[in-house]
C-alpha cells in the first residue's frame, strides 16, 4: 500500500441509494440524479418499442398496455434506480460492465480478492464495497462512516450477503479510478463525505473529512484579482504536465468548436412532410423537453446552437448525449445528422 488516500463515501439522500453506490464504487461525484432518471427513461422507451414492434397486435396487446400501466420499470417514484440503469451508467461513462458475481463464469480463475469493486442489492437498497489503496471498504450510504473489511473476511462477507438475500454484482473487466490521495484531487467530490483513511483505520472517533480538514485551504488563496487559485502541490511532474495538456486541448477544442457554430446558420423548422426531415426530441439543460424538425442533412452543430438559443449557457460549454448507452457528440458536430444517426433520438443536454 502506498500513502494515506482519502475515502470518498456518500449519505443517503432520499432513497437515492442506487446513485450513492454508483459515485462510491468509481470514488466521485458523476452520476445525478437527472442523468440516471433520463437513462431510466430511455430504456422504458427500447422496452415500449421492442414490445410494440413484437408483439402480437402491436401498441394495442394486453402485454403492452399492461406495461404501460405499470409506468417506468427502471425508476420508481421515489428515485430507486433498476440494475439496468446502473449498468448503463457505469458502462456509458467507464466503459465498465456490471454481471451478477453468481453468474456463470464470472470468477472463472479468479479470487474474490481480485475483484476491486462490488455493488450489492436487496429490497430497493443499494450499496457499494470497494478496494481502496489495498483495503476494502463498505461504503452503504445508510451508515455514518466507511466500515473496513480485511481481506481475510471479504469472502465470507459477499457470502454472507447473498445468504441473507442481497444480489451482488461486480466490476471484473476493468479497473476502476485510482483512489484520491491528494488534496486536490477532493474537488472530485462533496467534501462532507470525504474521509481520511489513516484515521478510519485508526479508529479515531474524531476522524478528519474533507469538511473539516485543518490543511484543506493551504497552497490556495486569492489571487490579485480576486479569483480564487489552487495549488498543484502534491502533483508529480507528470501529473502536472497532464492537467496543463488537458487544460490547452479543451481550450482549443472549445475555441473551434465556437467558430464552426458562427459560420453556421439555424435554418427555419422544416414541414413534417418535407423531404428529409428527421425529429429530435431534447430534455434541455434546464429540464424542459421538446421536440423540433431538421433536415437530415443540416449539420449537428446546427442542434448545438439551437440549444444555446433555447437554453443560454453563459459562455459555459455545452454537451449533448444520444444513444444508448448516451454518448457524447462532440466528436461528431462537423456531421450532417443523418451520418450521426440520431435522426429520432433523444437527447440529453447540460452545461458543465
Amino acid at each position: 500500500m502506498s500513502g494515506s488516500a482519502w475515502i470518498y463515501h456518500e449519505r443517503q439522500d432520499a432513497l437515492l441509494c442506487g446513485q450513492h453506490a454508483l459515485n462510491n464504487l468509481v470514488q466521485e461525484c458523476v452520476f445525478s440524479a437527472d442523468a440516471l432518471a433520463e437513462i431510466a427513461h430511455q430504456l422504458d422507451e427500447m422496452e415500449l418499442t421492442y414490445m410494440a414492434q413484437n408483439n402480437e397486435g402491436g401498441i394495442r396487446s394486453k402485454e403492452y398496455l399492461e406495461r404501460v400501466a405499470e409506468g417506468s420499470g427502471n425508476v420508481d417514484e421515489t428515485g430507486n434506480f433498476s440494475i439496468e440503469v446502473l449498468r448503463a451508467a457505469l458502462q456509458n461513462r467507464y466503459d465498465m460492465s456490471l454481471p451478477n458475481i453468481a453468474q456463470q463464469g464470472v470468477l472463472d480463475g479468479k479470487d474474490v480478492t481480485d475483484i476491486e469493486g462490488f455493488i450489492c442489492n436487496r429490497d430497493s437498497h443499494w450499496f457499494a464495497i470497494r478496494k481502496i489503496n489495498g483495503r476494502y471498504w463498505n461504503l452503504n450510504s445508510t451508515k455514518e462512516r466507511p466500515e473496513f473489511i480485511s481481506q481475510f473476511r471479504l469472502a465470507a462477507e459477499i457470502q454472507g450477503f447473498q445468504e441473507a438475500g442481497y444480489s451482488v454484482f461486480c466490476v471484473v473487466d476493468k479497473k476502476l479510478p485510482p483512489p484520491c490521495i491528494t488534496s486536490q484531487g477532493r474537488e472530485r467530490g462533496l467534501p462532507q463525505y470525504w474521509w481520511k483513511e489513516e484515521d478510519l483505520v485508526k479508529g479515531k472517533a474524531d476522524a478528519i473529512t474533507g469538511a473539516n480538514d485543518p490543511w484543506r485551504n493551504v497552497g490556495g488563496g486569492m489571487r490579485l484579482d480576486g479569483k480564487s487559485s489552487t495549488s498543484h502541490q502534491g502533483l508529480t511532474e507528470d501529473e502536472m504536465l497532464h492537467k496543463a495538456v488537458e487544460a490547452s486541448l479543451e481550450t482549443e477544442g472549445n475555441r473551434m468548436a465556437s467558430e464552426t457554430r458562427k459560420v453556421v446558420k439555424i435554418s427555419p423548422e422544416p414541414a413534417a412532410t418535407q423531404p428529409g426531415t428527421v425529429r429530435i426530441q431534447f430534455r434541455l439543460p434546464d429540464g424542459g423537453r421538446v421536440i423540433r424538425r431538421f433536415l437530415g442533412s443540416d449539420p449537428v452543430s446546427v442542434i448545438y446552437m439551437f440549444v444555446e438559443e433555447k437554453c443560454p449557457g453563459q459562455g459555459r460549454k455545452l454537451e449533448l448525449r444520444a444513444g444508448f448507452p448516451p454518448a457524447d457528440l462532440a466528436s461528431k458536430e462537423g456531421e450532417t445528422i443523418e451520418n450521426a444517426k440520431i435522426s429520432g433520438e433523444n437527447i440529453q443536454c447540460r452545461y458543465l
